[in-house]
């Protein structure tokens, strides 16, 4: 069965870095789109970046410039680089198979907190 596992989550302070990285297994990775969404307390859950299987990426325009997500089929990998984190960069961050538009299984989310 499709299995996604996030890490790479904690504590940073403002203005640092962080690597998530999403562990995925029983499905033909790298014939699938990945996408990484957010969601902080209080509100929906919002897109943050996907990478189509020929690599193409976007970005919410909240995270345009300081993420970069990118993928590494041979070891079934998806990640996610953030860069100059902000308190409102603060959520669960949620892997997910296949693009923004297409059906696809849930990790069960790694947490980011941004504070000094």
């Amino acid at each position: 069965q499709v299995e996604l596992v996030e890490s790479g989550g904690g504590l940073v302070q403002p203005g640092g870095s962080l690597r998530l990285s999403c562990a995925a297994s029983g499905f033909p990775f790298s014939q699938y789109g990945m996408t990484w969404y957010r969601q902080a307390p209080g509100k929906q859950r919002e897109l943050v970046a996907s990478i189509s299987s020929v690599r193409r990426t976007d970005y919410a325009d909240s995270v345009k410039g300081r993420c970069t997500i990118s993928r590494d089929n041979a070891k079934k990998m998806v990640y996610l680089q953030m860069n100059s984190l902000t308190p409102e960069d603060t959520a669960v961050y949620y892997c997910k198979q296949g693009g923004p538009t297409s059906y696809g299984e849930w990790g069960q989310g790694t947490q980011v907190a941004v504070s000094s």
